[in-house]
């Protein structure tokens, strides 16, 4: 298939004000100005007709298809809150992808979702990163593990207080984390003396443990469910500890840790902004958050955490952000190549560029508007 005559918005370098884009199977395998182009016998030509050209956005935290769309508890599948400690759950588990969200990501133009278990646990579980056309998970997957969620703040308190049962401080949340971070880095000292001297027996198997023992090898990130300025630092402060990779998730108020968070080379995923200040920990929330994160030199992208705000508004979120000072170019950047590079996955999404995933979103007009409309989008290679 070959689109020709698109503005191409590579994400990856100046945009091709005429260009074209040959895709081959699933991948982009040529971009370029229309001068360059060299028709291919027997190929689909798609004319672009002036149409922006875009890679298909990404949503960086989101639970679709964890909590299912008009259901109550039968599609309720985010938080296993009897256990404060579960690394070992997989959001990938929990996901439906044959609810009707999915349609709805794809004509709001988004491609790639970043899906994650919720936050009443301090340690809740795996993060996925998947496409939104399928019908079995186990198909849209890009990777199936890229992060290991943690929780500080309102959630795990209110969610134990009731159970009457710890964490009810912010003080034994962390405390938590600490504990299982610690008893992790044991564990895997103990294997690896075991290997290394055969008179030494293994540590019994230990699920948790064998879960979090790739967040410690920093082969995956910790992505930190954190809302106000306390419990961003605190953050910060178990990560350094624990020589941890790691993503702030929400980070509402990081507009007051500016400074702190760009010395130290954090990335931060801003989101939900369409909606009120319904909790505590939302006192802060002001749409210029985003703005003043990317402007202090933080890597920022921008996600609907659905189905608090429907995934389909993922762009209007960008919109929003652009309103509340985001430069335009950034927030764009925001819901492509920033998440993708956060969350570790842009050798596959998030630019136009040869071998990365023919994902793809045709507009006319501006992409952020509230009235902006995909015109056509692909996925893999194909057209929705």
């Amino acid at each position: 298939m070959v689109i020709i005559n698109g503005k191409i918005v590579t994400m990856a370098g100046p945009t091709i004000e005429k260009g074209y884009i040959r895709t081959q199977g699933t991948k982009i395998a040529e971009v370029g100005p229309m001068e360059e182009y060299q028709p291919a016998q027997g190929e689909e030509v798609i004319e672009a007709a002036g149409a922006g050209v875009y890679p298909g956005f990404v949503d960086a935290h989101c639970h679709i298809g964890m909590w299912e769309d008009s259901m109550g508890f039968e599609g309720d599948d985010g938080n296993e809150d009897t256990d404060p400690c579960t690394p070992h759950l997989r959001a990938l588990d929990a996901i439906n992808p044959t609810e009707r969200c999915f349609s709805e990501a794809l004509a709001g133009g988004v491609t790639t979702v970043v899906v994650a278990p919720g936050s009443a646990n301090p340690i809740a579980g795996q993060v996925c990163a998947m496409k939104t056309r399928g019908c079995c998970v186990d198909d849209m997957l890009l990777r199936e593990n890229i992060a290991v969620k943690l929780a500080l703040g309102e959630n795990p308190k209110i969610t134990y207080h009731a159970k009457g049962q710890a964490p009810t401080t912010r003080m034994a949340t962390a405390a938590l984390i600490r504990e299982q971070l610690a008893k992790t880095r044991r564990y895997l000292e103990d294997k690896e003396a075991a290997a290394e001297d055969e008179e030494l027996d293994e540590p019994e198997l230990d699920f948790k443990c064998e879960a979090l023992i790739p967040l410690l090898k920093r082969e995956v990130k910790a992505h930190i469910h954190a809302h106000r300025a306390d419990d961003i630092c605190t953050a910060v402060r178990i990560c350094e500890e624990f020589d941890l990779d790691y993503l702030l998730i929400h980070c509402t108020d990081g507009y007051k840790l500016t400074e702190r968070l760009a010395a130290r080379g954090a990335g931060a995923v801003a989101g939900p902004l369409i909606g009120s200040r319904t909790k505590p920990e939302l006192a802060g929330q002001a749409l210029e958050n985003p703005g003043l994160l990317s402007k202090a030199g933080v890597k920022t992208a921008i996600c609907t955490d659905h189905p608090e705000v429907p995934i389909q508004y993922l762009a209007l979120s960008a919109g929003i952000a652009v309103r509340g000072g985001m430069d335009y170019d950034e927030a764009l950047k925001a819901i492509t190549i920033y998440p993708a590079e956060l969350c570790g996955i842009a050798d596959r999404v998030g630019s136009i560029e040869p071998g990365k995933d023919a994902d793809l979103v045709f507009f006319f007009g501006d992409p952020l508007s509230v009235y902006a409309k995909p015109k056509l989008v692909i996925v893999n290679g194909e057209c929705k």
